[in-house]
């Protein structure tokens, strides 16, 4: 997992656990940084320039073609280069992820929005970018959902209080509950204990 954060360009703190422990180590990150708020930024930035995008991601097979269309239509000056919503597990078939990087290739985007989750989606990442040297990849979750209006993100209040997790475990607890109760609880009571020793 480390190896993904090393090779990005760009990192940014997408769980307030972060914010807070660098709050508590004296060491303050301006801000939270979603992707699920980077895709409509970095879309009205790409509009702004004329520049294209790719979506790659969604639940279902017409997620990515709907996720497109509203970003187009946010934002005139936008150009759809394509969309894809493969079906999920596709990534474990040489053959299926071989056609995704061959489809996103050919269309030739300026940026592409990858939401099939971490750490899925920055493999895929890292075989686009050989594909495609020249363009930008956003490894961006449930983001494409969300602007398909598949499914919602927490009230705005919940959000900044740190509790959109707690809300996307009541939407989807047989998916989540061990991701988040398991793994993401421990490793985030673990890093704020860290950052408060230092």
């Amino acid at each position: 997992m480390q190896s993904f954060l090393e090779d990005a360009t760009l990192v940014v703190a997408d769980g307030m656990p972060l914010v807070w422990a660098s709050r508590l180590a004296r060491n303050p990150l301006p801000e939270r940084v979603t992707g699920s708020n980077l895709i409509w930024s970095l879309s009205a930035g790409l509009a702004a320039d004329a520049r294209s995008v790719f979506v790659l991601g969604g639940d279902t097979p017409d997620i990515a073609e709907r996720a497109a269309d509203r970003l187009a239509t946010e934002f005139p000056g936008l150009s759809v280069a394509g969309h894809r919503s493969p079906p999920f597990g596709f990534d474990a078939d040489p053959g299926a992820v071989d056609e995704a990087v061959t489809a996103v290739a050919e269309a030739g985007p300026d940026l592409v929005f990858v939401g099939i989750g971490f750490p899925r989606q920055e493999r895929l990442i890292g075989r686009l970018r050989a594909a495609l040297p020249a363009a930008w990849f956003l490894g961006c979750g449930m983001a494409v959902n969300f602007v398909a209006g598949h499914q919602h993100r927490a009230p705005a209040w919940m959000q900044r209080a740190g509790l959109e997790w707690a809300h996307r475990l009541t939407r989807e607890p047989r998916r989540l509950a061990r991701r988040y109760l398991r793994h993401d609880a421990p490793y985030a009571l673990k890093l704020l204990a860290t950052a408060t020793k230092r």
